[in-house]
């Protein structure tokens, strides 16, 4: 019997929440959400509900802490492309590289976890007090506040700045797609453009306008392009000093 229970307590050992937490990101990679169930979970691990169950509690527990070691290792690691900004950990960058850096390093983790998104989304909307969305609102409230503009600006800039980057960056995951294939992209935006092209002309004369601009743009550009359109705004309504 004492044997018995030493393995069992080797086992419950072996066995990190780190481990599990990380069997977790792989299945929501290839499954989804909906292929990420106790069941398969245990099946990967090789090992009974039990001991998972000793480490986290339910679904949502673990889905918390997949989303939370997946946006802690990109704001660590900042962009995956080195020319895109300096590392987060950087002292010579400027805050608006600050700032790229934390959005470039936030889309890229949900370009490599589509799950992510809809992640993001939920921990802002019902645990805004969590680890999750106060990691990223202080990393984007540091460079605001290095920004210079006056601290009673700081909450609404930098909850501005959070909204656009999960904003932008869940809509492009949607654009992506799950799990599978990857959907052809100038195939898509070649269809949405011709599209556009004709419609109404009195009914929808700017849409028809940028028919072409639209299938034809880059979406990091867009996307860096959004966040200086929101920082130029925050700096010229409010100047630094």
């Amino acid at each position: 019997m004492a044997t018995r229970t030493r393995r069992s307590q080797r086992r419950t050992e072996a066995l990190s929440r780190e481990r599990i937490v990380e069997t977790a990101v792989e299945l929501l990679d290839t499954a989804g959400e909906g292929g990420l169930t106790f069941r398969a979970l245990t099946q990967r691990l090789a090992t009974g509900p039990g001991a998972v169950y000793w480490h986290v509690a339910n679904k949502e527990e673990l889905l918390a802490a997949a989303t939370e070691g997946v946006v802690t290792a990109a704001l660590e690691t900042g962009p995956a492309d080195p020319a895109s900004a300096t590392g987060p950990a950087d002292p010579a960058r400027s805050p608006r590289d600050g700032i790229r850096a934390v959005a470039l390093a936030l889309s890229g983790a949900i370009e490599e976890h589509p799950w992510l998104a809809a992640q993001l989304a939920a921990q802002l909307a019902r645990n805004p007090w969590g680890t999750v969305t106060a990691r990223i609102f202080e990393s984007i409230g540091r460079q605001v506040a290095a920004l210079g503009v006056p601290e009673s600006t700081w909450f609404t800039a930098a909850s501005a700045l959070l909204h656009y980057i999960l904003g932008a960056t869940g809509q492009n995951a949607v654009n992506a797609g799950g799990p599978g294939p990857e959907p052809d992209r100038a195939e898509f935006l070649g269809a949405v453009s011709a599209a556009w092209r004709e419609l109404d002309p009195d009914d929808y004369p700017f849409t028809r306008a940028v028919a072409d601009q639209m299938r034809e743009h880059d979406d990091r550009e867009q996307f860096l392009a959004g966040i200086d359109f929101v920082l130029t705004g925050i700096t010229t309504l409010h100047p630094p000093g």
